[in-house]
């Protein structure tokens, strides 16, 4: 197993402290926060060694302060309900005597029933498109420094964006952004390591899609953006560890907030999570 994988697992398997108390460690990556999908990683873990087997269904959550990478994270499970079909949960994680982020999960016992989805995009597949090889040797160097930082250092998840071009260029584009995510190693078959997984790389590139019809990016040192809450849901069965498309697209931004939704499909078409996040983007050239 590669290093960035094995480190990641590592993040994401929490030190338990008492019953309903775990502590959370950050990589030694040199970022200045806390990255918001390892919070919602963490949480997921804690909340799901709480939830005797079951597994997680939806998770709503709201992120108050940015973490501090420097000190570790605590989580504490609040056991809200456990009854013959739902078990819920609350999460609150606390750096410094104060709450940064609080998450609400609900988990199921397996059941059958009705059944649809929605239809998958068609868009080119991940061996359609430029490898990493590919992007370092040319597109790299015309994207923003923070890109090219991601690209040249090793990393657990592999993204390969549909539209890449327009990391590279500033002009307004359609309000959708497709790109294919696994990890860079194979995982262990535990389904919860999945989801978990999954949870954190679910905050990789929403945000960012908001800003596509107004041509900019994340990456945009006049653009102050940060996660202000989160919300996803688990259908059917998945490795994170093999090609998923992650379909977003952005409905609206009003008040310094872009919302954005993403469908996560199988590489055989079938949905396998929803996701839908409002974040901060502020204009700090207006």
């Amino acid at each position: 197993m590669s290093r960035a994988v094995t480190d990641l697992l590592s993040i994401l398997d929490l030190e338990q402290l008492e019953v309903n108390l775990f502590r959370g460690q950050s990589p030694k990556s040199g970022w200045q926060r806390v990255f918001g999908g390892q919070v919602i990683g963490q949480s997921l873990v804690a909340a799901t060694r709480t939830a005797d087997g079951r597994h997680p269904h939806s998770l709503h959550c709201y992120f108050m302060l940015p973490g501090d990478p420097k000190v570790p994270i605590i989580y504490e499970v609040d056991r809200i309900r456990d009854g013959k079909s739902f078990t819920t949960r609350r999460v609150v994680a606390t750096q410094h005597g104060h709450a940064i982020f609080s998450m609400s999960a609900s988990f199921q016992v397996d059941e059958g029933g009705f059944g649809h989805q929605a239809e998958m995009p068609k868009v080119p597949g991940p061996d359609e498109l430029p490898s990493e090889e590919e992007v370092k040797g040319g597109l790299l160097l015309q994207m923003p420094e923070p890109m090219r930082t991601y690209y040249e250092r090793e990393r657990p998840l592999e993204i390969r964006p549909v539209e890449i071009k327009r990391y590279t260029s500033r002009e307004p584009g359609e309000p959708r952004f497709h790109v294919w995510i696994k990890t860079t190693d194979r995982l262990p078959d535990d389904p919860a390591i999945h989801q978990c997984v999954l949870a954190y790389a679910s905050d990789m590139t929403l945000l960012d899609t908001s800003l596509i019809p107004h041509g900019r990016t994340v990456f945009d040192p006049t653009v102050q953006a940060a996660s202000l809450d989160h919300a996803m849901w688990f259908h059917r069965p998945f490795r994170a560890d093999e090609w998923l498309l992650y379909a977003q697209d952005t409905p609206n931004a009003s008040g310094a907030r872009g919302f954005s939704r993403g469908l996560i499909f199988r590489q055989d078409g079938t949905l396998a999570a929803s996701v839908a996040q409002e974040g901060l983007i502020r204009d700090r050239s207006a």
